[in-house]
């Protein structure tokens, strides 16, 4: 069980984190203006757990395959990489833009299958994969589905209060330092290791 609420914890934060100011999150906040919050959660959720389920299976895979050493320091990286993609940005395309607000299915899912699309190949999706090498399976996609639900429901309440007055290069220089931490201790720990 220890492993279990390490993994959660970790995981939970991570995504959180990698959330903060990503084009998912931007998309949650413009489905927020067309759609009531519960069924666009609802559909982040879907979309998130579907995704992060397949993420976690490739991640537990590569930890099978792969020494743990070399695992830490190619996570560790991969972070370092997710901190400088943290620190660009992301912006909703036009097309992303129209899409988001100009459906008429329902709501569910159309915000489903929009963020099952946007998440394919993500900097969450990515992440939830290096974490699954290091961590358990079940607690790593718990606590990364959560985690993304959880930034996403805060993007809707706050942009619902706060409108488009969200402090947005804040928050991408606050995630890329987490990141570029998290990142450096990974490389610093296989480093002692391989020593």
């Amino acid at each position: 069980m220890d492993g279990f609420l390490v993994a959660l914890v970790i995981s939970f934060g991570v995504i959180f984190v990698a959330e903060l100011g990503d084009k998912s999150q931007l998309m949650a906040l413009t489905f927020a203006t067309r759609f009531k919050p519960v069924p666009v959660l609802i559909g982040i959720t879907v979309a998130t757990a579907i995704v992060h389920l397949a993420s976690v299976a490739i991640g537990y895979g590569l930890h099978a395959a792969l020494p743990t050493t070399w695992i830490s320091l190619i996570a560790g990286v991969a972070f370092l990489g997710f901190g400088a993609w943290t620190l660009r940005g992301d912006k909703l395309t036009e097309e992303e833009k129209r899409k988001a607000e100009k459906s008429s299915k329902s709501a569910v899912i159309t915000v489903g299958v929009a963020f099952f699309l946007a998440e394919l190949g993500d900097k969450t999706m990515l992440a939830t994969i290096t974490l699954a090498t290091k961590y358990g399976w079940f607690g790593t996609w718990l606590g990364s589905t959560i985690g993304m639900v959880a930034a996403d429901a805060l993007a809707i309440m706050v942009g619902r209060l706060l409108g488009k007055h969200l402090p947005e290069k804040t928050i991408r220089y606050g995630a890329a330092i987490l990141f570029a931490i998290s990142g450096l201790w990974l490389i610093l720990e296989a480093v002692h290791e391989l020593t």
